[in-house]
């Protein structure tokens, strides 16, 4: 199988995983954002936090939205240092963040022992406008090797900055990734090699991973995700390889 998904939690399961057994890690952490003070990124839900009052849709709420600031720093540098072991030399690590923990990712990934090189943007063309303020249009990722950058194990050339709406139709989570965004993402991992994700939600990165010709090792605590996930993955391994490849421009 091209791909393995893990039942459970993130930093349990990669400490079981092999040393140097993946090329990259790409994941979307449970952010522990969206509010002003401790008590409303503490207190709230993920739908409460990161879902409009109007929202049309009622998905199901994640876990690991609770913790306040020193711990959910503290507890990034630990998941970034098991995923570091098991990252192959020269491999990378891309962190998605928005604004509020920018500068918390950017610790958690330099004290986890990988080398910072900088960060990209998804930038969503119609997040919602703010009177008054600069429109929070952007989320953000954060990316590293483990030791040097190794150009011609995998020689190419990748955008800072990608524009996406979050998906719409068939939306299946709460913070959902656009697919076209994370099939670019993924070619930062060499044709073939694996990638990794401790947080594979719905299974976008691995969707992502599989249509761009790589493995994929996800890790998911919601059973109620991991079973949409399961389901993704699986229905991807169905298609033929012209669907796979997308529509002629």
């Amino acid at each position: 199988m091209p791909y393995t998904l893990h039942r459970g939690d993130a930093l349990t399961v990669l400490s079981d995983l092999p040393d140097n057994s993946v090329d990259a890690l790409i994941t979307d952490p449970p952010y522990n954002s969206g509010g002003r003070t401790s008590g409303e990124r503490t207190g709230r839900t993920a739908r409460a936090k990161y879902t409009a009052a109007d929202a049309s849709h009622a998905l199901a709420n994640f876990p690991g939205e609770n913790r306040d600031q020193r711990s959910y720093g503290f507890w990034l540098t630990l998941l970034l240092t098991e995923s570091y072991r098991a990252t192959v030399e020269s491999g990378t690590a891309l962190v998605f963040t928005d604004w509020r923990q920018l500068p918390t990712t950017t610790d958690a990934l330099q004290a986890a022992g990988w080398t910072w090189r900088g960060i990209a943007s998804w930038h969503k063309p119609v997040s919602r406008p703010q009177k008054g303020r600069l429109k929070q249009s952007c989320e953000y990722i954060v990316w590293g090797t483990k030791g040097s950058v190794d150009a011609n194990r995998n020689p190419v050339y990748l955008p800072g900055l990608y524009t996406a709406s979050q998906p719409r139709k068939d939306r299946v989570h709460i913070t959902q990734k656009p697919v076209e965004v994370m099939q670019e993402l993924v070619k930062i991992c060499p044709a073939a090699g694996t990638v990794l994700d401790p947080f594979a939600g719905s299974g976008s990165t691995g969707v992502a991973a599989l249509r761009e010709g790589r493995q994929f090792v996800g890790i998911e605590l919601s059973d109620h995700y991991a079973e949409i996930a399961e389901q993704r993955l699986a229905d991807e391994l169905t298609q033929d390889d012209f669907d796979l490849a997308g529509p002629e421009e």
